[in-house]
């Protein structure tokens, strides 16, 4: 079995924190240094599972104001 990369296992975390109503929409999320230094990863990385969140419709960026939880009910279904 494939290890699963650790920007897919970021998102998930996001959608299970979600789904477990820890996070809420219009929820901010951490930034990228502190989801950096929480998993271990690089930058790019972290990019990488935004982009991915942001597909789903999961988070929204706000230009200087930082990344939010949007409402499940808009998410698109994952694939």
């Amino acid at each position: 079995m494939r290890e699963v990369p650790d920007y897919w296992r970021i998102a998930d975390d996001v959608i299970a924190d979600v789904r477990s109503r820890k996070l809420k929409p219009g929820d901010r999320l951490p930034s990228i240094s502190e989801l950096r230094e929480r998993y271990g990863v690089s930058h790019g990385t972290v990019q990488m599972s935004y982009a991915r969140l942001e597909a789903l419709r999961v988070i929204r960026r706000q230009q200087g104001k930082g990344v939010f939880v949007t409402d499940p009910n808009t998410w698109m279904r994952e694939p």
